[in-house]
């Protein structure tokens, strides 16, 4: 079998690598996950605490493969050396309905901080949408520039980003310092309850989504059997200390039932403790980080696009690239499908397009995750993967380790958010066979 499709340039280094990883997991899910995770109180801290322990598990296993399988071109020959082309192909095909559905997320979730600088958005109704579909055809712009145009993008949004993340910390600190009673005024009373955790962990699991961006253009990274288990652990651990670092906070110091309502949590946390024009400074700063991963989610999509068109399951134009090299009907296609989310879903409230937009990413991605940590159990078993020291066989646990918990997390989706993602996978049978009709026309 064919690991992968044609040799690309090889430009994506450790820390493109790194930036892509931290600036798509902290994106803007982070920043309005405060307000959907408030009805489960303390609930929410279990669930964040088990998220990120799983995260590492799985961050354990991306890197494995891609230091075991470097000339592959991500999990689509990882899953395709384990199970076959056809089961690969659906699991790519829902994990790129879900990037789309993200880059719509996305956008509706920075539109929402937006409104705290530009008061417009929320009094002409719309406006918000248009200045969603702005930010999403920006970036297809940008990414069609090329590659390089899309990493420094990335890497200067995800270094402005992590300064609102410093400062919901400090404010925190600076706050139990000064008024220790402050802190426990507005602890959330929810009895603890198994239900609510495993349904906290299911949003909490979107804010953690991208910790396999550096392994899905594996074909384009610089030493990837090196750069990508490198920038994999250490996006992780970096995402993993921010979050646990700012995901109290709020909870603490915003009443529950106002927190609940919030759509921009952090945002009315500084307003609320140091005034408006405070609130609107960091509300600037969130969007700065939430394009920022609208900038690398459609770098992803795209990215995945074209490789699925190389492997044969897409349309032969799809895997062109222009004059920069850059996959450009790739992230037009996409683009125009995440507009089309958006507006069909903007009718809602910001809260409850958000939380169900969530749950759909989640279901539809959890399924490649699986089958990545299955992969290294099959291929063990078949002798591709040799234990041949301590690493292998951590690999292997945190392979096992990781399925579980990817299971555990499916129990919390809800019934329609998975039927949803059932739907979606089954849209992908017409595409499977007029893709294998077209190979059987070529040969």
């Amino acid at each position: 079998m064919t690991a992968s499709p044609p040799e690309s340039p090889r430009i994506l280094g450790f820390w493109t690598c790194t930036a892509l990883i931290v600036g798509n997991t902290i994106g803007i899910g982070v920043f309005l996950l405060p307000a959907a995770l408030a009805p489960y109180g303390l609930n929410a801290l279990w669930a964040w605490l088990i998220t990120i322990v799983g995260c590492v598990f799985l961050a354990v296993v991306f890197s494995g493969l891609a230091r075991t399988f470097p000339r592959d071109d991500g999990p689509y020959a990882y899953t395709a050396r384990a199970f076959g082309p056809g089961v690969s192909f659906f699991l790519l095909w829902c994990y790129w309905l879900s990037s789309w559905v993200t880059n719509a997320t996305i956008a509706i979730g920075v539109v929402g901080y937006l409104a705290t600088v530009f008061p417009v958005l929320q009094s002409v109704p719309w406006l918000a949408p248009y200045v969603a579909l702005g930010f999403v055809w920006l970036f297809v712009l940008v990414n069609c520039l090329g590659l390089r145009a899309a990493a420094w993008t990335q890497m200067v949004t995800t270094a402005l980003k992590l300064l609102p993340q410093l400062a919901v910390a400090v404010l925190g600190v600076w706050q139990l310092l000064a008024d220790p009673v402050a802190s426990t005024a507005h602890v959330p009373e929810n009895p603890t309850s198994l239900g609510d955790v495993t349904a906290a962990a299911t949003l909490a699991l979107f804010a953690m989504l991208g910790i396999e961006c550096a392994m899905i253009p594996a074909g384009k990274v610089r030493d990837p059997a090196r750069t990508i288990p490198r920038a994999t652990l250490t996006g992780m651990l970096v995402t993993g200390l921010i979050y646990l670092c700012i995901s109290l906070v709020p909870m603490l110091l915003i009443p529950q039932a106002e927190l609940a309502a919030s759509n921009a949590p952090f945002a009315d946390l500084f307003g609320r403790y140091l005034g408006s024009q405070y609130g609107r400074w960091l509300a600037f700063f969130v969007v700065i980080g939430g394009l920022g991963a609208l900038n690398g989610w459609t770098l992803i999509v795209g990215e995945m696009t074209q490789s699925l068109a190389l492997h044969g399951d897409f349309p032969a134009p799809l895997g062109k690239v222009n004059s920069r090299l850059a996959p450009a009907a790739a992230f037009v296609l996409t683009g125009a499908l995440a507009s089309i989310m958006l507006v069909l879903n903007y009718n809602s409230s910001l809260a409850t397009v958000f939380t169900f937009l969530v749950r759909v990413v989640t279901a539809a991605t959890l399924p490649l995750y699986v089958a990545c940590c299955l992969a290294v159990v099959v291929l063990w078993r078949r002798g591709e993967i040799r234990l041949r020291g301590s690493r292998e066989i951590r690999w292997l646990g945190a392979a096992l380790l990781a399925m579980g918990y990817c299971v555990w997390v499916f129990a919390g989706v809800g019934a329609v958010p998975l039927l949803w993602t059932l739907a979606l996978a089954a849209a992908g049978i017409p595409f499977w066979w007029l893709a294998r009709a077209a190979r059987v026309r070529t040969v």
